[in-house]
């Protein structure tokens, strides 16, 4: 692994058979689990460069993956329509979700790990009692695909994003919509929350990242340099940094109090998702590839 600020290139000799999709950093920075188009989740060891397990369950690609449960647990979405939660120690499935009737684009878990929201293809959200595996509620409002959903507001607000063009925020304890937020100029791909600040960042295919302050809903900023579609966006754990993959072929690092670039990396293909914890970004391409990074202040 590299450090971000002082250099440009990494390896990537790790990955999938087809694009990765989606990537989640365990809380501890040792271990990454992803997922793609190849219909399966990989759960890898980057200190040693190994792969430590490969998940089969899904009947299509895996758009979306989050690990909860201290890292003993995770849950995934697949353009099969389905969410399946995992036993990531023996890699077993412990059950399947179903409800949706399009692909399932994004999902987040509450804090407590008791339940979670999926964002679907087919319009909705539906959030989902994790220990039983019954859907609780459905959640409509977007008028086409929810692409991505973060929890916020000690699990009981989310901010949705969509095809639509717009991101909305949602009482979960009514399923009520609050507000609307308005400004993207194409599809909104991913969101994430920046929690301390109570912002939320979007990303976009109009090649932009949006602040919006989730208290007002108004835009604080707009985050430009990508010159294409942003495809992914996640927070550093202290708030301070914002991460965004495009298919520009970067991953650029962001300063959130000022919306300035203040580190890039650029690959051999489109950057498909990104996470970061722990001090670790993790990144995956459209070939495949997992390539990783530790966040370090430039001295």
């Amino acid at each position: 692994m590299w450090d971000l600020a002082a250099s440009p290139q990494t390896r990537a000799d790790i990955g999938h058979g087809a694009e990765v999709t989606a990537v989640a950093v365990y809380r501890d920075g040792n271990r990454v689990i992803s997922a793609s188009w190849d219909r399966t989740l990989k759960i890898w060891d980057l200190a040693k460069r190994a792969e430590i397990r490969t998940l089969h369950g899904h009947s299509d690609g895996i758009t979306a993956v989050a690990v909860f449960g201290a890292g003993q647990f995770a849950i995934s979405a697949s353009a099969d329509g389905t969410l399946k939660v995992w036993q990531l120690e023996g890699g077993d499935v412990l059950r399947t979700l179903t409800g949706h009737a399009k692909p399932v684009r994004g999902v987040a878990v509450y804090e407590d790990g008791k339940r979670a929201i999926s964002a679907s293809s087919d319009d909705t959200l539906k959030i989902w009692d994790l220990e039983t595996g019954g859907e609780v509620r459905t959640i409509r409002g977007h008028s086409r695909w929810v692409t991505a959903v973060a929890v916020f507001g000690n699990g009981n607000r989310a901010i949705s994003a969509s095809w639509d063009h717009t991101l909305k925020i949602w009482d979960l304890d009514t399923g009520a919509e609050v507000r609307t937020l308005s400004g993207h100029i194409s599809v909104v791909s991913a969101v994430a929350v920046a929690h301390d600040l109570n912002w939320a960042i979007s990303s976009s295919w109009d090649q932009t990242l949006k602040v919006w302050d989730l208290d007002t809903g108004t835009e604080v900023r707009t985050l430009t340099g990508h010159s294409n579609g942003v495809t992914a966006v996640a927070v550093s754990r202290d708030g301070k940094r914002v991460i965004s993959t495009s298919h520009d072929n970067t991953l650029k690092v962001w300063d959130l109090s000022t919306g300035k670039e203040i580190a890039s990396f650029s690959a051999d293909g489109g950057l498909e998702a990104c996470a970061c914890d722990a001090g670790l970004i993790v990144a995956g391409d459209q070939f495949g590839k997992i390539h990783a990074f530790q966040l370090q202040e430039p001295t």
